[in-house]
């Protein structure tokens, strides 16, 4: 049942603009456009290069929060889905999956591309890579949870991102960690964070959007 759900998700996802390529295109146009405002001090960007492209991820993690569970939510099919006896844990851990999968495999095309555009040496876009696709889950898991708390409200892609900013420091911090010299210790911990996310963001998003219904 879980597969069929992530299908159905994926689907819905690749129909919408906001689900797939507008990230990667944000994702793309962020390391185009920052060096301009960095000037032409090559150290300087392949210092802040790493940090960029988080900032990026985690912000195209959160374009299509909006449109993430609200839709589903608003025409009654969580409803229909408690209904037939699937728990929204369940549901919930199928969004997480699809729109993890819906915006890291773009981003990780994009990554040489953008780190090209940063100046960004081989080494350190695999680093990046093995980065995003530890830590992506959890930006993931960040952004079906603040969706669910926030569908139904007017405003809700801005506060969920109030919401998301400062829960996702830890990821942001243990990622640009990996071009650190105690790099083992921060792709550990960076690990650990992602994994206690998508642990929690069924049950968190479940019990948010079960609220919503009640309510």
């Amino acid at each position: 049942m879980i597969l069929a759900l992530i299908r159905r998700d994926l689907a819905l996802l690749w129909l919408r603009p906001s689900g797939v390529v507008v990230p990667m295109i944000f994702f793309v146009l962020v390391a185009a456009l920052f060096p301009f405002a960095v000037g032409p001090d090559a150290k300087l960007l392949g210092r802040i290069a790493s940090g960029i492209v988080w900032v990026a991820a985690l912000l195209a993690a959160l374009l299509p929060v909006e449109t993430l569970v609200a839709g589903d939510r608003a025409d009654g099919t969580f409803d229909q889905l408690v209904t037939r006896g699937i728990a929204l844990e369940t549901a919930t851990a199928a969004r997480l999956i699809a729109h993890w999968l819906g915006f890291t495999a773009p981003l990780l095309i994009a990554l040489p591309i953008a780190g090209v555009l940063l100046g960004m040496e081989s080494a350190a876009i695999g680093r990046v890579a093995l980065g995003l696709l530890l830590g992506t889950p959890g930006l993931a898991a960040l952004a079906l949870i603040a969706a669910s708390l926030t569908s139904g409200l007017r405003g809700g892609g801005a506060l969920a991102g109030l919401i998301v900013l400062p829960l996702a420091l830890p990821i942001l911090i243990f990622g640009v960690g990996l071009n650190s010299s105690d790099s083992m210790s921060a792709l550990k911990l960076l690990a650990a964070s992602s994994l206690v996310l998508v642990a929690a963001a069924p049950f968190a998003s479940g019990a948010a959007l079960r609220g919503g219904m009640d309510g």
